[in-house]
């Protein structure tokens, strides 16, 4: 296995992280990972480990604010600064690894703008795979709202705490331990970066209807982060049967890093042998 890094300019320039994850023979497919809120692409080994040696090549970004890309952490203008790095992401993937199947891994956060990605610009998408996204209504307490809209007109930038409950990212407690020490995981969030989420999450809902590519959602029913009817909600309204739902009863936010991880990557590698064959 190879593993490179390198950097790419955003959509207004900013320089954002990333690496990628190479098989000694040629690679047969790519799948680009977007991840969650606070954290960073190098937080999936469980995925690169056995899915590299079946022939995947794995691409993963830094989103701006987050892990070794630049930009003030946890902010964003709007989320098309999300979505549109993304997709400068996936053309530099795409010329990387020409003529070969592209798919898209989105957790949490980055299942909302995987989401959002997917209904804006389909095309080129040999299917997505969506983990725990946030789409929908989050849950926000409504004061936490209301205060989240007033500040991103006046303090769009205020560094606060997000509060993100870190023990329930998984029933592993070394994942848990691993993600508090690491030094490039943040808890930090701004107003307009709230608000921007709770907007696409609702938008992305509202749009399902028209999502195009072949769709692999997972979900644990144990999230407390992530509300999983959301996910079963926004999986009825997308109108293909080119589509999968797999709920993992006990499964903590991260599917790909809780104590059943062996067996998600193998409902996810089966799925991805399945577009390829089909």
């Amino acid at each position: 296995m190879e593993h490179k890094e390198g950097t790419f300019a955003g959509h207004d320039g900013l320089e954002l992280f990333y690496q990628c994850w190479l098989p000694e023979e040629e690679p047969r497919a790519t799948v680009v990972i977007a991840h969650g809120l606070g954290e960073h692409g190098g937080r999936y080994p469980h995925l690169v480990s056995p899915l590299v040696p079946q022939g995947f090549a794995i691409y993963a970004l830094d989103h701006r604010g987050h892990g070794r890309s630049a930009g003030p952490r946890g902010f964003i203008k709007s989320w098309a600064d999300f979505r549109e790095d993304l997709r400068l992401f996936v053309q530099l993937v795409q010329n990387e690894m020409e003529g070969r199947p592209l798919f898209l891994y989105g957790h949490s956060m980055g299942g909302g703008i995987s989401a959002a990605y997917a209904l804006q610009y389909p095309q080129g998408l040999d299917g997505v795979i969506l983990s725990a996204p946030a789409v929908g209504k989050l849950d926000v307490p409504p004061l936490l709202a209301l205060i989240s809209r007033l500040l991103s007109g006046i303090a769009p930038g205020l560094s606060i705490s997000t509060g993100l409950e870190a023990a329930a990212i998984s029933r592993d407690p070394a994942v848990v331990d691993a993600y508090l020490h690491d030094p490039l995981v943040h808890d930090k969030g701004t107003p307009r970066l709230a608000v921007e989420l709770s907007k696409s999450g609702l938008r992305s809902m509202e749009d399902a209807a028209r999502f195009q590519p072949p769709l692999l959602l997972l979900h644990g029913d144990a999230d407390r982060l992530v509300n999983v009817q959301a996910s079963r909600d926004f999986y009825a309204a997308v109108p293909h049967d080119q589509k999968t739902l797999i709920i993992y009863e006990g499964g903590y936010h991260e599917p790909h890093n809780d104590i059943e991880h062996e067996r998600v990557v193998q409902d996810i590698a089966a799925w991805l042998e399945k577009q390829l064959a089909s």
